[in-house]
């Protein structure tokens, strides 16, 4: 693999020559995530920065594929609609738009193309690891690893706050809450922390203040908001605020954490950890990473999408740029060279450092890429990366119990296939494919 990817020396350099001839048809790239509904705040703003990207590449020329030049294509469908329009817009992806990668949140609404996919032998790429398993042999998780590196902020608190040792957890119990929960219980246990409460809640379920005042019933020291959706998490946080909650908050994720210290206090939210950094953060300036400006990208999101900046506004072109110093490697866009050009070594570097394939144990998959991943505070009212918390290091030391864990939720990898309804049949190909977003 070459040092840097297109994208980085263009970030570094800022513009390249346009060698080489030009291809007119287009490579082009899926985006089928929920891009409506409850879960669009995790599929919109990292469909924005796959446009930030794509668009850096068009700009220098486009990609250099077998000598030749060819623009990047984002071709975007939302899965929230109906499993069978997801489906649809899988098949339309792949049979008439001919797309070489998917990228995907995964989970429930992505659940009714993921079978289609496989059997096609497409690439595809989620955020959510728990979606793994050995019948997706083509589906990886290159960028995020949620919900393992949750691990660190359990590390860090229980390292830096001794003494708050009374834990209340809530989650919602849907495929992105209950793998969630369960790393949450594993950490907390291996710190030695006592769960005195869990409250696990409908994905709809819009009462926050009834959910947070029954958590304080058993006087916790930290809350734990697990990973519940940026909405929830804000309503949560507010309603820990107005309810007199003194102690720490731990959560996934603080989207719009301004809108969050406005509404309750700066000395409240100092007391919130969490694990996604602006990417002006400067210990992300110091650090050699695939994203060699993660600055100059931040602020170009802002730019462009001010006040949108979110825990995937990176993390999908992220995995664009993994993709494409694999593209460079193999010479080609086809996925299962691209494939094969990712994972020729058990070791390559992810979005904050080093990472490893790994995934067997939990997943039955080596197809998670993890690594380190930074522990975000609110520090003078911005989020700022505190340390970097190894997840490989934690799950050397504490995988069974982590698996254990899993299994008390049901979320291993054999028990969610044994859950999984049957896969919806393919609808017949049509001429124009569900409309795009």
């Amino acid at each position: 693999m070459s040092s840097s990817s297109f994208a980085q020396r263009l970030a570094v350099t800022g513009s390249l020559p346009r060698l080489g001839a030009t291809n007119r048809a287009p490579v082009r790239i899926g985006f089928l995530t929920p891009l409506s509904g409850p879960e669009e705040i995790w599929g919109r703003p990292g469909l924005d920065g796959c446009r930030i990207w794509s668009d850096w590449i068009n700009e220098a020329g486009g990609l250099m594929i077998a000598g030749k030049r060819q623009r990047v294509e984002i071709t975007a469908h939302d899965s929230a609609r109906a499993p069978e329009e997801t489906l649809a817009a899988a098949r339309d992806m792949v049979e008439n738009q001919r797309v070489k990668l998917v990228l995907t949140l995964g989970g429930d609404s992505f659940a009714p193309a993921l079978a289609y996919l496989m059997e096609r032998r497409v690439l595809v790429a989620t955020l959510l690891p728990s979606d793994l398993s050995p019948d997706t042999p083509y589906l990886i998780a290159p960028a995020e690893v949620h919900p393992l590196f949750n691990v660190t902020g359990v590390d860090w608190l229980a390292r830096h706050r001794p003494a708050a040792r009374r834990v209340a957890l809530c989650s919602q119990s849907d495929s992105l809450g209950l793998p969630s929960l369960a790393v949450y219980r594993a950490a907390f246990e291996a710190a030695g922390r006592r769960m005195v409460s869990e409250i696990r809640y409908a994905p709809q379920t819009r009462d926050a203040a009834g959910i947070v005042r029954a958590m304080l019933t058993q006087a916790p020291d930290v809350l734990c908001w697990c990973s519940s959706a940026p909405p929830m998490m804000q309503a949560l946080t507010e309603a820990a605020h107005e309810q007199g909650f003194q102690g720490e908050i731990l959560a996934c994720t603080a989207d719009d954490y301004p809108r969050m210290i406005a509404r309750t206090s700066p000395e409240f939210m100092a007391r919130y950890t969490f694990q996604f950094p602006d990417f002006d953060d400067p210990k992300l300036a110091e650090t050699a990473f695939f994203f060699r400006r993660p600055k100059a990208f931040f602020e170009a999101y802002a730019a462009r999408f001010p006040g949108e900046w979110s825990a995937v506004s990176w993390e999908y072109a992220s995995i664009l740029d993994l993709w494409h110093n694999a593209v460079e490697l193999a010479d080609t866009t086809e996925p299962v060279s691209v494939l094969a050009a990712m994972k020729r070594g058990q070791d390559m570097p992810h979005a904050f450092g080093p990472a490893r394939w790994w995934g067997a144990e939990i997943f039955g998959i080596d197809n998670a890429l993890v690594g380190d991943w930074p522990v975000v505070r609110i520090v003078e009212g911005r989020a700022r990366i505190v340390e970097f918390g190894s997840v490989m290091g934690w799950l050397s030391h504490h995988g069974p119990l982590l698996a254990r864990h899993l299994g008390e939720l049901g979320q291993l990898w054999n028990q969610r296939l044994a859950a999984r309804p049957p896969a919806l049949k393919a609808p017949a190909s049509r001429a124009s494919g569900p409309r795009s977003a």
